[in-house]
């Protein structure tokens, strides 16, 4: 038998609810073709008793408010889902956190405001770290060899830099936002997912410690030490100050349109263009200047990208139908985004060197042929990104 090779999308076998397709990470449909996050939703709905879920909340929140210099760390982008942790940890719960940003270099002007303005609405102490650039150009390139994907460092410092500023500041309660479960069947949302080390190496560090890494890098005068904000802390030191690390999500059903609005109306919080996305979508994935390449990698790789994945979460919350979701996959999905040449352009690379990388990391029975990809339209923010 000959093996299946796939390069049209629309030949992917896709959920018979959704349209996510068979070559996304972790993805099994059952006998009537319906995705394990479709089902997974389904029983966040359904089973979950959310008046319970929130009273546990309230119990756990009452183990940390008042006793220590801060009740909480909220890790913090300025994108949608941060904001509106942020929001209602301090609004709706009278939480006092400590604001935590990993500050990854790729902030759009967009985001810078959006930031600004909820650090002053909210009034709340807030502490920043960046990598050396050098640095993190080098770890996108090893990233995009290693994996077809150049945000190691981002993800990594992201869910690892906070940690650590819980041990600095002995406080022992983080809170993030949603959930993997919402958007991925690594966890169930009858699971008790903790974003812990173990969630950490499972998917977070895409199978790349920091010791791996300092060795697969060109310039060897970068040590471990320059990475420490990219490892897990050690789990004795967590340990020591009792730490728990959870989803706001877990406690309360995560609806991303609804808390936009709530995040506008109250903070005046703006959305923004986004690579491949179109425009009613544009509250989603707005901080990041390379996120349309990073959805793209995503499409070199396993044929679908952000499209997919947010028109999933329209249709599973009723909202839109499946068939509607696929006309808008064949306008948008795919583009090759503008934006790839400011990376080519860091990484010191030409664009027949990037399509010999990535598409060592195809998923089959995908197969992308860059010759069929029509070009995105490029952000009117652009011309503001300086390197």
């Amino acid at each position: 038998m000959s093996e299946r090779i796939i390069s049209n999308p629309k030949d992917l076998v896709r959920c018979a609810k959704c349209v996510m397709p068979e070559t996304q990470e972790s993805i099994m449909f059952n006998g009537d073709g319906v995705c394990n996050i479709c089902r997974n939703v389904e029983f966040k709905d359904d089973k979950i008793d959310w008046v319970a879920k929130k009273n546990e909340f309230l119990d756990l929140i009452s183990k940390y408010k008042g006793k220590y210099e801060y009740d909480c760390i909220v890790p913090f982008s300025g994108g949608k889902d941060s904001t509106y942790t942020l929001y209602s940890l301090v609004v709706d719960y009278g939480l006092k956190p400590l604001v935590v940003s990993y500050d990854h270099h790729m902030y759009r002007p967009q985001t810078v405001k959006n930031r600004e303005k909820t650090l002053k609405k909210l009034g709340v102490d807030f502490v920043s770290y960046r990598t050396n650039w050098h640095l993190v150009k080098d770890l996108m390139r090893v990233g995009l060899e290693r994996k077809g994907n150049i945000y190691w460092y981002e993800e990594t410092g992201i869910f690892a830099y906070p940690m650590h500023m819980a041990i600095k500041f002995n406080v022992p309660f983080v809170i993030w936002g949603e959930p993997s479960a919402e958007y991925s069947a690594y966890y169930d949302y009858d699971d008790s997912e903790e974003v812990d080390e173990t969630r950490f190496n499972m998917f977070v560090n895409m199978g790349i410690t920091a010791q791996d890494m300092v060795g697969f890098l060109d310039n060897k005068d970068f040590t471990l030490n320059d990475l420490k904000f990219h490892i897990y802390p050690d789990r004795g030191d967590l340990k020591k100050i009792g730490c728990r690390s959870v989803c706001l999500g877990s406690y309360q059903p995560w609806d991303v349109k609804r808390q936009v609005e709530v995040i506008k109306k109250e903070i005046g919080w703006e959305g923004d263009h986004v690579e491949g996305v179109s425009p009613e979508y544009n509250y989603e994935k707005v901080e990041d200047m390379l996120q349309g390449v990073q959805d793209y990698l995503k499409y070199i790789k396993r044929g679908y990208g952000r499209m997919s994945h947010l028109l999933s979460i329209d249709i599973r919350n009723g909202r839109l139908t499946r068939e509607k979701a696929l006309e808008m996959l064949d306008k948008w999905e795919g583009l090759r985004p503008a934006s790839l040449d400011v990376l080519l352009g860091w990484l010191g690379i030409d664009e027949e060197k990037f399509y010999e990388i990535t598409k060592r990391h195809t998923v089959k029975p995908w197969s992308h042929n860059p010759e069929n990809t029509k070009k995105g339209e490029p952000l009117p923010d652009m011309k503001y990104w300086v390197k």
